[in-house]
């Protein structure tokens, strides 16, 4: 064997030496202390036992570290086990589900009551994104709430999307003309504007309200009265498959016959939450939600991000007044349901 071949065969050890030699010098009198230590890890024939009795079972040897191994900071760091997590709730939930196990009751409602004639109730929260407290706070609810969300505000891109993901439907709360003279905000939609016009300034709130299944109507007491001016708005939500929540603010909205007319789904608002922000009344009007729901089988509430209301609600939602939290597409489809069968009822008389 030549000395090339030698050399060649004992480089990584020449080049362990190199190595060693550089920490010692640059560790000091401290690598030197942390030297036997070393060897104890490095060796456990010599320094440690072999403690395999816990192994065994498993075919894994552990080796028992001797007192004092981890007291120098150049000791290597030990590994501890991953505790292992419990599985997370959503999970748990699919995988019940997917086994075709009977889901658990419904709150509120007797177990023999059919699914058909189960009060429910839908509750939106609007005029979302310029108020990030309240908007965070009205994040916070169940998912089953929809959020309503104002085109124009800065923050609605980030905030409509991370409700999506939250699981809450996400709605654009379109500016329209409203009697009195308010200004809704930038891009409303006005009567008498060109058909154009009207898609242009709603095409613009569409895309600044990310993972939206639906708009309503901020302010537009006025433009909800003018069947000319929502025709170009229910061609374009046929065409992107939205549905529209009239909120009925004013008494002479045509919105949804517009919208049924033009094949676009839709339902009203039956409740105001907090017109009066008192914590009484907006008390009253959850109970008159409920009542309502009893009495039709199905009602829908706005409301707004204020203080009282979210932490109203969010307390009313955790109790049982027998009726059922649903998302707000669901109650929609349900009130045609009751409609389309109400109407085939008196036809039939």
């Amino acid at each position: 064997m030549d000395h090339g071949d030698l050399i060649r065969r004992r480089l990584p050890e020449i080049a362990f030496a190199a190595l060693f030699g550089a920490a010692l010098v640059l560790g000091g009198n401290a690598a030197l202390a942390g030297l036997p230590k070393f060897v104890d890890a490095a060796l456990p024939g010599i320094g440690a036992e072999a403690d395999v009795t816990d192994g065994l079972a498993h075919g894994v040897a552990r080796l028992a570290l001797p007192q004092g191994f981890g007291e120098s900071r150049f000791a290597p760091q030990v590994l501890y086990p991953v505790v292992q997590s419990p599985m997370p709730a959503w999970l748990a939930e699919a995988i019940r589900l997917g086994s075709g196990s009977e889901p658990p009751p419904l709150r509120g409602v007797p177990n023999d009551v059919p699914a058909a004639r189960r009060p429910v109730i839908a509750i939106c929260i609007d005029d979302l994104g310029e108020d990030l407290a309240g908007t965070d706070k009205a994040m916070a609810l169940p998912r089953d709430v929809a959020l309503s969300f104002l085109p124009y505000a800065d923050t609605t891109p980030f905030m409509a999307e991370a409700a999506a993901r939250r699981g809450h439907l996400v709605l654009a709360h379109v500016p329209m003309q409203a009697v009195g003279g308010e200004n809704p905000g930038p891009m409303t939609l006005k009567s008498g504007m060109a058909a154009d016009e009207i898609a242009r300034r709603l095409g613009w709130s569409l895309a600044r309200v990310p993972g939206l299944v639906g708009i309503n109507n901020h302010e537009g007491s006025r433009f909800t009265a003018d069947a000319a001016g929502l025709g170009p708005v229910m061609a374009t939500l046929k065409t992107r498959h939205l549905f529209f929540l009239d909120s009925r603010t004013g008494p002479d909205s045509v919105a949804e016959a517009v919208a049924r007319a033009a094949g676009v789904t839709t339902a009203g608002r039956d409740i105001f939450l907090d017109d009066d922000q008192s914590a009484a009344a907006v008390s009253a009007q959850l109970k008159m939600l409920a009542r309502e729901a009893k009495r039709t089988g199905v009602a829908i509430a706005i409301g707004h991000p204020h203080d009282v209301t979210l932490k109203l609600l969010a307390a009313w939602l955790a109790k049982d007044h027998g009726v059922i939290l649903v998302p707000l597409d669901e109650a929609i489809r349900l009130k045609n349901q009751h409609m389309s069968t109400l109407v085939g009822a008196l036809a039939a008389r």
